[in-house]
């Protein structure tokens, strides 16, 4: 069974979707850290982001390995180092890029195949697994989301203004809602949650009850 949770980015999805995952003992897919992954593989090898042939190849070259809670590319940890303001900068010159999106979406659907998973991204109910049993589209106000990207930030010692996580938050929100191919965008067939004023684990516990409902034998991980 295969469960997508789309969204923009800081509406919670990687918390909530490692989450639901764990409570239904299924497995778990954070597709951004494969885009920020090759990302950081082309900060590393000074690619030219202008050169769209060779950030393909790069894309295709990059060996990508999610676990639980690591993720590895090219055998290095960079769990952390996906994460930093440099690489949510620059994730957009991947993201736009149709070759590289081509072989993400191959990558994540043979993740997929045959197990019980939970993914999240901007497109995963749309275009990568248009067929998924569960949809769900996860979302919250921009202020919402513009704090807890500050907050993130600040644990791991950066400190922008939140003007500018709003600003960056912005473009990439429009970025991410106008691109050619795996535009963000909510499934016809997917439910809508918005996060603003809920805890984490109510957000948990509304999501557990629509996917239950369709696993009705299903039990807590």
């Amino acid at each position: 069974m295969i469960v997508t949770i789309d969204g923009p980015a800081g509406a919670g999805k990687s918390t909530i979707a490692r989450a639901l995952a764990d409570r239904l003992a299924f497995a778990f897919l954070d597709t951004g850290a494969m885009y920020r992954a090759v990302t950081l593989d082309a900060l590393r090898s000074h690619a030219s982001w202008e050169d769209a042939g060779a950030l393909a190849e790069l894309a295709r070259r990059s060996k990508i390995e999610l676990d639980e809670t690591q993720v590895y590319l090219n055998g290095d940890d960079v769990s952390d180092a996906i994460r930093t303001t440099e690489v949510t900068t620059h994730i957009h010159f991947m993201a736009d890029n149709p070759a590289v999106r081509e072989r993400m979406v191959e990558l994540q659907r043979m993740y997929a195949d045959g197990k019980d998973i939970v993914t999240e991204g901007r497109d995963q109910g749309t275009v990568v697994f248009p067929d998924a049993e569960c949809k769900i589209f996860l979302t919250a106000s921009p202020d919402e989301r513009a704090r807890r990207r500050l907050e993130e930030l600040r644990q791991r010692g950066e400190s922008p203004t939140l003007a500018e996580v709003l600003q960056q938050q912005d473009q990439r929100d429009l970025r991410d809602s106008s691109r050619g191919v795996g535009r963000l965008e909510k499934a016809q067939d997917a439910i809508e949650v918005i996060t603003d004023g809920l805890t984490p684990d109510q957000v948990l516990a509304h999501l557990l009850e629509f996917v239950r409902a369709r696993i009705p034998d299903q039990q807590d991980g």
